[in-house]
């Protein structure tokens, strides 16, 4: 029942302007920030491994920003799912485009670091190209029939599960359709090698390496950013010499060079949207074997 309410009021939300709209976001952030003790730690705890350098206050501060940014996505979210694509375009803008147009019909595989604004990205590029992703299950039956209809609103849009296999995917990808894909969380020890993010050894899986040598796609880097007009998507040229040449070492150099990349994302313009990030997000819950935990 409460699912169903919160989804009203999202509908409702949607017609608000894009600016208040942020207003009301930025006051749901405040919220999650007092009520949920376990994702301001894993921020901080974030935040300290990967900016020893920053003082307090400014890891407060900066941590605070992400729970706001994360709050206002959250919240317009309701835009992909009940907005006009005429709205959806004004809001969303798309750059580099040309990347992707130059591989029409290629393998091709768009890496989509954990930023905030990830979902924006996927359906403004779904109002241009037909795509395929992976896609876990929500615990809420009626918020996960609300994101797959978002997922799937325009075009042939694909879903798989991971339960799926590899199979799928790589079918998806040598048909031509992009693949977007998440690979920057702690997904566990398997499959992954621990290399530096911001630093500190982190548990990266190294399928990226892996399917774009199995099916010769180009990975090309896809970014959405959250600034006080909208969203800007942007599509990155090919990443020049990516896989390595095969074998575990170059699956390691791979995962260091993806890790290094994504660094550069969040810390591009200044690390003007540094906050934008996903720190709340456990992502050294997987330690090397002998190493204590961290959170």
């Amino acid at each position: 029942m409460m699912a169903r309410v919160s989804l009203g009021l999202m509908w409702l939300l949607h017609w608000l302007p894009f600016p208040l709209l942020g207003v009301v976001g930025r006051g749901f952030g405040a919220l999650l920030w007092a009520a949920n003790r376990e994702r301001r730690q894993s921020t901080l705890t974030n935040l300290r491994l990967c900016y020893p350098a920053l003082a307090d206050t400014e890891r407060l501060a900066l941590a605070k920003a992400h729970f706001a940014a994360f709050a206002q996505t959250a919240l317009e979210r309701n835009l992909l799912w009940w907005s006009s694509p005429s709205r959806l375009k004004r809001l969303i803008r798309l750059e580099g485009l040309e990347h992707l147009r130059a591989l029409q019909g290629q393998p091709v595989i768009l890496i989509a670091p954990h930023f905030v604004g990830l979902d924006m990205g996927w359906t403004r590029l779904a109002l241009e190209q037909d795509m395929v992703t992976m896609y876990a299950k929500v615990k809420s039956p009626a918020f996960d029939a609300a994101i797959r209809r978002g997922r799937t609103r325009f075009g042939a849009q694909q879903l798989l599960s991971r339960q799926d296999g590899l199979r799928p995917t790589l079918a998806a990808i040598r048909s031509g359709k992009p693949f977007y894909y998440l690979p920057d969380l702690d997904y566990g020890p398997r499959d992954a090698v621990f290399v530096p993010f911001f630093g500190t050894p982190a548990a990266t899986i190294t399928a990226l390496s892996r399917l774009a040598r199995l099916t010769g796609a180009k990975v090309l880097p896809v970014v959405t950013r959250r600034d006080g007009k909208g969203y800007v998507t942007t599509i990155g040229a090919p990443w020049a010499d990516f896989p390595g040449s095969d074998g575990s070492k170059a699956d390691e150099g791979d995962a260091r060079r993806m890790n290094a990349e994504i660094e550069t994302a969040i810390e591009a313009d200044g690390g003007r949207y540094r906050a934008q990030y996903l720190w709340s997000h456990k992502r050294f819950k997987t330690r090397p074997p002998g190493e204590k935990g961290v959170y």
